[in-house]
């Protein structure tokens, strides 16, 4: 029986201009993580990521951790929705990064204040009135994960490794726990807005049926760096 582990990317640099790329406590928190594995995991897993340069970079800091002999298959269905992009549609000046986290910065309570923003965006993109407006539609991007997360099961059911892991981001885990939980689209994205950094999802597969065992694991930080927890 295979377990797969869903880990959401380490932090990334949020304002920059780029934010497809880890910060100086996203390279600390995917080390914590690879150590983790090399406690847990008992042979080298299957290892997939997502394209995207986040993914890429924690999964190599993870991996030199505990696996660094073992093999990465890169899939961009893995890829995280263009947040960017949702952000920009529902307000305009957020095209400009630096301008969000200007903004953020700014408030009294800048995480309950961004929270306000990412529900905001997040309701225009999966409400239903503009999914013509983005490059990928909220349909679009439940459909792409979901048939991840089949072909997945479906090859992992006959390789039957003991372990798999994937490096994705917060709004794809949040999509399959959504699937397996039988959410609506506010409930799974209550649920990214919690997802910690690095933090492990985790889903026994029996035959080719996945069933959710955990949500955003991510004691192996408090216990050792709480000061390395973000969840953005």
């Amino acid at each position: 029986m295979t377990t797969i582990y869903f880990v959401r990317h380490g932090q990334a640099s949020f304002g920059a201009e780029s934010y497809d790329q880890l910060s100086p406590n996203g390279e600390l928190q995917a080390k914590l993580l690879g150590q983790y594995f090399d406690q847990i995991l008992k042979e080298a897993p299957y290892v997939v990521a997502g394209a995207m340069q986040r993914h890429q970079q924690t999964t190599q800091i993870a991996l030199a951790q505990c696996f660094p002999e073992a093999g990465v298959d890169t899939n961009a269905a893995w890829n995280e929705f263009n947040h960017q992009q949702v952000f920009a549609q529902y307000e305009p000046r957020f095209n400009q990064p630096h301008l969000l986290k200007q903004d953020v910065a700014q408030h009294k309570d800048p995480r309950a204040y961004l929270g306000q923003i990412f529900e905001g965006a997040i309701a225009r993109w999966t409400g239903g009135e503009f999914h013509h407006e983005y490059d990928e539609s909220w349909p679009e991007f439940k459909a792409r994960v979901e048939g991840a997360l089949v072909n997945l099961c479906q090859q992992l059911a006959q390789t039957k490794p003991r372990y798999a892991v994937v490096f994705t981001s917060g709004g794809v885990i949040s999509v399959i726990a959504g699937k397996l939980l039988e959410l609506n689209a506010n409930r799974t994205f209550a649920l990214n807005w919690a997802i910690a950094n690095t933090s492990l999802t985790t889903v026994r597969l029996v035959g080719t049926e996945p069933q959710l065992l955990s949500l955003n694991e991510h004691h192996f930080i408090k216990a050792q760096r709480p000061d390395l927890l973000t969840w953005i």
